[in-house]
């Protein structure tokens, strides 16, 4: 089956499903900040944490070695982290639905023409974009009471304290960067001009289609 992509088509559908499934893995990853509480080693995403203190008997805290997501969106520790969230996921998700379209143009024909693509491609800047918000905003929420309990109560905005940045933040942030830079360079030269021979056929089977609709109406 041919494709409707060009060679460097090809390229950029690659690049636009490994740059969405990057980024979107490191989002649900809680892998962007580690740090350690109560001689335990804790790591947080946005939404998700690993290892957390619970009361114990006799009212002492003990860590509960386990990953798991907040119980709810109004339970993340802070409103930066809570925008985080849902910009960085709108953007992975708006990566994902290109790469779909992008993998699918390798298969089918006339999917994907050279203006469909350059379209996908802004469509990749904006979801690189949003993830990048994300990544930006995701240092203001350092100053909350529950990462200065990890990061030895001396973190705040833009400060870790002795906490430290995770691969997943950094590989977040790089499908990010790729998908605004590369992808969507890629993307202006991956659709195929249509050939004015299949054009034209196009042209007369919908004026054919058009004039018989026409005569069905008209007659009595």
């Amino acid at each position: 089956m041919r494709s409707s992509l060009t060679l460097v088509g090809t390229l950029w559908a690659f690049l636009s499903l490994v740059t969405a499934v990057a980024s979107s893995t490191s989002y649900f990853l809680p892998y962007w900040l580690f740090g350690s509480q109560l001689g335990k080693p804790v790591s947080f995403s946005t939404f998700r944490r690993c290892n957390y203190p619970v009361r114990g008997e006799g009212h002492s805290l003990i860590m509960v070695e386990e990953c798991g997501r907040y119980a709810s969106f109004s339970a993340i520790p802070s409103l930066a982290w809570q925008m985080c969230t849902v910009v960085t996921g709108a953007g992975c998700a708006l990566l994902l639905l290109v790469a779909l379209a992008a993998v699918l143009g390798c298969c089918m024909e006339e999917l994907i023409s050279r203006m469909m693509g350059r379209c996908m491609g802004a469509a990749q800047f904006v979801g690189g974009l949003l993830i990048s918000s994300g990544c930006a905003l995701y240092p203001l929420g350092w100053n909350s009471p529950e990462i200065m309990q990890t990061c030895g109560n001396i973190s705040n905005q833009f400060r870790l304290g002795t906490c430290r940045l995770g691969w997943a933040y950094y590989c977040a942030g790089g499908g990010a960067a790729a998908a605004m830079l590369i992808c969507t360079w890629l993307s202006c030269f991956a659709g195929r001009n249509p050939k004015p021979v299949m054009l034209a056929e196009s042209i007369m089977r919908n004026t054919n289609s058009y004039a018989m609709e026409l005569d069905h109406c008209l007659k009595p």
